[in-house]
């Protein structure tokens, strides 16, 4: 571990070590500490599982208090851990910084992409590159925003402690406001008593607007046109253009969340409204108010004087409060007033408000050519440049809001227009899917059609269930002329969807609307596919190569029809749901899958660990865009091209072993009970983490029943993570070959992705935990099945990777994850009692208040291994 890492993560500790002790005494630290030293000790014991023994021992001595103390304790642990990491990562990024661009940046990837192609052809390509994060409020976070808020106040202070320049009082009062705030943490309840309803988690989303985004787009598009323009920088125009454009299904996604109604969109549209508008008057006064430019050695063009003077018949009184404070500034004034009119808009004055956001940008574009023209570059491209940037990113909504519906609750309401007697299932409400229409017409009305377009069918198997989009939205406006704009797009999440998708897609192409949006578009068209349920349908393995056959065939389709399609990938933070590095699986899709575009679902924790600290955002972002910029190379597809087809037979060997491993398991009889009573899924779906239900009914009969999100999360918890890698061992020594599997390994990115993160699933595993889990199923031959190609698959990832064990090669943070699993491994052993209480003790012969007692230890136990592991679902 580095030694500046070490540090932070000792003193954190320490410091937690005496809250606890002022908080419960010395028995308590002791009895954290016994069992943290138990836990440690059982990873290298040769005594067979003795010293686990003992750590279980321990626990049961415990009363219930006292047990759910020593989580919690741990659980604080992990919050310290994981911030202490995050500064780490800012602390390395900054000692990273070169004059020269690296390969994984957006400057780098332009200097390879020109160095391949030219200098023209690379600064198109940049011109043309889209980076599309949709943020969703999929139940993946398991942290309260008091929790993290604690736990920000922690990392700031961090930060501010390790300035070189603080003295010996400095760092006395860093460490007293240090312990307040974790007393703090550890007084805070961990445990939400209350499920957040979509309008809290439309809220939560914008303390990401606010704390990040805003500021980190200009950064990243500054960064990338500083390379760019070199000793000219800041002198002319910028040659980055803007290509993040951010989007939402929080408040418009109702596909099986009851919570989400059209009432709810409209406040989710203008929530976010309320919130640019803000930062953008924010910004344009502080951009205003430093523009001190006098008239004299800043002569403004006449562009700017007719702008001052149309101004000035808007509204004399602020004109005139606006000229006493800037006399001889014209630059100034104009800002000043913009500013005003932002505030007007925001608060719906018509008579001074901006009619759109395309108005505001060309107000800017005059100051800054007018800056231009007098021969102020430095002030034409500075801070005005990044507030353009700003304008062009976010618009006046924020965030493109993306409605999504389930096909069947279409198909059920135009059944119930056509004859109002049939009766749709209970949670179809056909007045609410039309409302949901009317209220995308209003907020197009309100904030224009950038702020709710997209429209998208979840579960779609025909074009039928795309054309029905169009027919509702007629009928709910009264005709196709007052029907909203729709971008209606197909979400293909199943095995045999996914096949059938180019089908559905030629299809789609003779429905009059499409036709016409086509037409209006350029021929754009975005297509969904889903990584959750195709995973929990065929298996991990065969999930992956399905998705990349699908974008294959997709990509030729669009090639064929003259389509300029964005494939839309709806990935959860997990392994088994799509997760790991998004720049390094962007280099190993599919050519002409990209084409400089990449759009995809970002959700739960992953939202916080990727955009919830700036210089971390803005490397991610980075990262991303120069990975799409790069699988535009032409090396890049003659590379993932020749693989494909080079291991294609492997590839068929791979699918069909790993599905028929993993049909086996999923359709034993009783598997669906099983899973259930050997994981906490069931007490996963009492957790309030978002205001969508994590089932589609009552109880768990068969997988059907779960969504993706709990299936990913259940397993994670139960330290087997099963959905990252079952099949694979069976599939891999079907192969046998283990030259041609290391070949594949160097030389097909698809699998080297595979392989490594399957790795990663694997370093986060433990079959000795594991074991203590699915002993409480009392089903020894499906138990055995999962631990048998637990060990298979261990074995082969190891023998292609070469590594003695998991992440050997990533010597960072395979000794993170090896310093982390002792402490899971206490949470673990705590969960399992609960489990083991609530599965097979006489629950006859407790009190209600006890059982409320077990099920709040397994729920602070599942808050904290979510912590340790940094992933739930």
């Amino acid at each position: 571990m580095p030694e500046a890492l070490r540090a932070d993560v000792r003193t954190l500790g320490a410091l937690l070590g005496q809250v606890l002790r002022e908080y419960g005494g010395e028995e308590l630290f002791a009895d954290v500490e016994r069992l943290r030293a138990l836990t440690i000790d059982a990873v290298d014991d040769t005594n067979g599982d003795g010293r686990l023994a003992e750590a279980q021992a321990l626990i049961e001595s415990f009363s219930l208090e006292r047990a759910g103390q020593v989580a919690r304790a741990f659980s604080c642990y992990f919050h310290l851990v994981n911030l202490a990491e995050e500064y780490h990562r800012v602390r390395a990024l900054r000692a990273r910084e070169d004059a020269e661009p690296r390969s994984d940046t957006l400057a780098g990837a332009y200097s390879q992409l020109a160095a391949e192609t030219s200098e023209e052809e690379a600064a198109r390509r940049l011109g043309e590159i889209e980076f599309h994060p949709v943020l969703t409020a999929h139940p993946t976070e398991a942290r309260r925003r008091a929790v993290s808020a604690s736990i920000r106040r922690i990392s700031d202070l961090v930060a501010e402690a390790d300035d070189p320049r603080l003295g010996a009082n400095g760092r006395l009062r860093i460490e007293r406001r240090l312990l307040a705030e974790i007393d703090t943490l550890w007084r805070t309840a961990h445990l939400r008593e209350t499920t957040p309803s979509p309008v809290d988690e439309v809220y939560t989303a914008m303390s990401v607007f606010e704390q990040t985004l805003f500021k980190v787009l200009p950064h990243v598009y500054r960064q990338t046109d500083d390379w760019l323009l070199g000793d000219e920088r800041g002198r002319t125009a910028p040659r980055a253009t803007p290509f993040v454009r951010l989007g939402s299904w929080i408040g418009a996604d109702r596909d099986g969340n009851p919570n989400v109604t059209a009432k709810v969109t409209r406040q989710a549209a203008a929530i976010a409204a309320e919130h640019v508008l803000t930062a953008l008057e924010r910004e344009t006064t502080r951009v205003g108010l430093a523009m001190t430019v006098d008239e004299q050695t800043t002569p403004p063009s006449p562009e700017l004087l007719a702008l001052w003077t149309s101004q000035r018949q808007l509204s004399d009184e602020v004109t005139s409060q606006v000229a006493a404070r800037s006399p001889r500034e014209p630059h100034r004034r104009v800002m000043l007033v913009a500013a005003a009119r932002l505030a007007a808009t925001r608060e719906r004055d018509a008579d001074l408000a901006y009619a759109s956001a395309e108005e505001f940008l060309s107000d800017l574009r005059v100051v800054q050519d007018s800056l231009r023209e007098a021969g102020a570059p430095r002030k034409a491209h500075g801070d005005l440049q990044n507030l353009i940037w700003q304008v062009q990113s976010f618009g006046f909504h924020l965030t493109e809001l993306e409605v999504r519906q389930h096909s069947k609750v279409h198909a059920q309401t135009l059944a119930w227009i056509e004859d109002p007697a049939s009766v749709p299932e209970p949670s179809v409400d056909p007045e609410e899917v039309l409302e949901t229409f009317r209220a995308i017409a209003a907020i197009q009305r309100r904030h224009g059609v950038d702020a709710c377009r997209r429209y998208i069918v979840s579960f779609t198997t025909s074009s039928a269930d795309l054309a029905a989009v169009y027919r509702l939205a007629e009928h709910a406006l009264g005709s196709a002329e007052a029907a909203p704009v729709l971008d209606v797009i197909p979400l293909f999440e199943t095995f045999d969807d996914l096949r059938a998708a180019p089908r559905i897609l030629d299809e789609l192409l003779a429905v009059p609307q499409v036709q016409a949006r086509l037409a209006q578009t350029g021929r754009r068209l975005e297509v969904m596919l889903g990584y959750s349920d195709s995973a929990k349908d065929v298996g991990p393995v065969s999930a992956t190569l399905a998705i990349y056959t699908a974008q294959e065939e997709i990509a030729a389709w669009a090639r064929r029809n003259d389509i300029r399609l964005t494939l839309f990938h709806g990935k959860g933070g997990a392994l088994g749901r799509g997760g790991g590095p998004a720049n390094r699986a962007i280099l190993a899709q599919p050519p002409h899958s990209v084409d400089g575009r990449f759009k995809l679902t970002e959700q739960g924790e992953v939202i916080t660990a990727r955009y919830g600290n700036r210089a971390i955002a803005a490397r991610h972002i980075d990262q991303v865009a120069a990975a799409t910029l790069l699988a535009w190379a032409p090396s890049t597809e003659q590379r993932n091209t020749e693989a494909a087809e080079r291991f294609a037979d492997l590839g068929k060997t791979l699918d069909e072993v790993s599905r028929a491993r993993f049909f086996e398991l999923i359709h034993a009889d009783g598997f669906a009970p099983w899973f259930a009573r050997v994981t906490p899924q069931e007490e996963v779906g009492l957790l309030p983490l978002g205001s969508r239900p994590a089932r589609r009914g009552l109880s768990v009969e068969s997988l059907e029943d779960l969504r993706a999100i709990p299936w990913v999360f259940a397993w994670t918890q139960a330290r087997i993570n099963l959905t990252g890698w079952f099949g694979l061992g069976t599939a891999l020594e079907a192969v046998g070959d283990l030259e041609q599997l290391r070949t594949a390994y160097r030389e097909w990115p698809l699998f080297n992705t595979l392989i490594d993160n399957v790795e990663m699933s694997l370093a986060k595993t433990d079959p000795r935990i594991a074991r203590q889990y699915l002993e409480l199923g009392d089903r020894e031959d499906l138990a055995q099945l999962v631990l048998d190609e637990l060990a298979l698959t261990t074995d082969w990832v190891l023998r292609i990777t070469g590594h003695a064990y998991p992440l050997e090669g990533r010597r960072v943070l395979g000794r993170a994850v090896q310093l982390r699993n002792p402490y899971v491994d206490a949470l673990s052993l705590l969960q399992v009692r609960a489990l083991r209480a609530l599965r097979t003790e006489d629950t006859e012969q407790r009190s209600p208040e006890e059982a409320a007692e077990i099920r709040r230890l397994l729920l602070l136990t599942v808050n904290g291994i979510a912590a340790g592991l940094q992933n739930t679902g």
